[in-house]
C-alpha cells in the first residue's frame, strides 16, 4: 500500500510480546519469526494493515506440535494362564497432535530387558499372551503422534506373576552341615639364616573355617604396628616380609592364627649375618 501502511500483529486478540517473537517490517513485506517454537506459540495470529481510515487484515492459524506425554493410569487388570490384561487412558498432553497409537512392551523381572509386544496399537486396553510360566513381568506403554514416541513411558507398579500349574514341589529339609574348623598350620615356618641389608621373607600356610585372623610376633612382641614389616595373606599362604634386616632383627619369629573355633601358632629362628 501507499503510503507505507501501519502494521499490527495480534495473537488470540492480544498484542505480541517482543521478547517471545520478532517482527520485521519493510516497504514490501512483514515477517514474524519465532526463534525456538514451543507449544504455547500455537494459536490464531492476525496481521492488520492500516492507511488512514482504510485497512485490510488476514488471519493465520499456527499449530506447533511436539512429542506427546506418557499414557495415564496404567493398570494390570488380570493375570490368567500365560496371559496378562492391561488398561490405560490417553496422555494428558497430546503434544498438540492426534495420538496415532501406543507401543506396548514387556520385561522379565530377572533381566529387565524390554521387548515390544504391540506397536501403532490403537486401543487403550490389550492382552499380552505367550508369557513364560513361573516368571514375573513388568509392562510399559509409550504414546505416539506425528512427532514420534513419548519421551517416557507409563510402567506397571507391580509385576504380573505367571503361576506354575499342578503340584508344587516341597524340597526336603536338611540340617545345614557345620564346616567350622579350628586353625591348623599345613606348612611350617622354616629356620633361616640371611645376610644383612637384603629384604627377606618368612612363609607358612594355614587353614581354618571361618578364615582365621593372623598375628606375627618377634621374641613375643607384636609386629602389627611396625613399618619395617609387611604381612601378606593369599589363599591361606602367609608371608612376613622383613625390609633390609640388621643383626638386631634376628630372633624367634612366631605366627599365630585365631578363629572362633580355636587358635594355633608356629615359630622359627632367624639369624642375620
Amino acid at each position: 500500500g501507499k503510503p507505507r501502511p501501519k502494521i499490527t500483529w495480534l495473537k488470540d486478540g492480544q498484542t505480541l510480546d517482543s521478547k517471545d517473537v520478532g517482527i520485521r517490517n519493510s516497504s514490501t513485506d512483514t515477517i514474524l519469526f519465532i526463534r525456538k517454537s514451543e507449544l504455547h506459540h500455537s494459536g490464531a495470529y492476525e496481521v492488520t494493515l492500516q492507511i488512514e481510515n482504510m485497512s485490510d487484515k488476514v488471519a493465520i492459524t499456527i499449530q506447533i506440535i511436539d512429542k506427546p506425554g506418557p499414557p495415564q493410569n496404567i493398570k494390570l487388570v488380570d493375570v490368567w494362564g500365560f496371559n496378562a490384561a492391561l488398561e490405560w487412558t490417553p496422555p494428558q498432553d497430546d503434544g498438540n497432535a492426534q495420538i496415532l497409537g501406543y507401543t506396548v512392551q514387556k520385561a522379565d523381572k530377572k533381566t529387565m530387558e524390554w521387548y515390544t509386544v504391540f506397536d501403532h496399537y490403537r486401543r487403550t486396553n490389550c492382552i499380552v499372551s505367550d508369557l513364560i510360566m513361573g516368571n514375573e513381568y513388568f509392562f510399559r506403554i509409550f504414546s505416539e503422534n506425528l512427532c514420534g514416541l513419548s519421551e517416557t513411558a507409563a510402567t506397571t507398579k507391580n509385576p504380573a506373576h505367571i503361576q506354575k500349574t499342578g503340584t508344587t514341589y516341597k524340597p526336603p529339609c536338611y540340617k545345614e552341615h557345620d564346616f567350622s574348623e579350628a586353625p591348623k598350620f599345613t606348612h611350617p615356618l622354616v629356620n633361616r639364616s640371611v645376610i644383612a641389608g637384603y629384604n627377606t621373607t618368612l612363609s607358612c600356610a594355614v587353614r581354618g573355617i571361618p578364615k582365621p585372623k593372623i598375628f606375627w610376633f618377634k621374641n613375643k612382641m607384636d609386629l602389627s604396628g611396625d613399618a619395617k614389616y609387611r604381612m601378606f595373606s593369599k589363599q591361606g599362604v602367609l608371608t612376613l616380609e622383613i625390609r633390609k634386616p640388621t643383626p638386631f632383627d634376628g630372633g624367634i619369629y612366631t605366627c599365630k592364627a585365631v578363629n572362633e573355633c580355636g587358635e594355633a601358632e608356629i615359630e622359627c629362628r632367624l639369624d642375620v649375618r
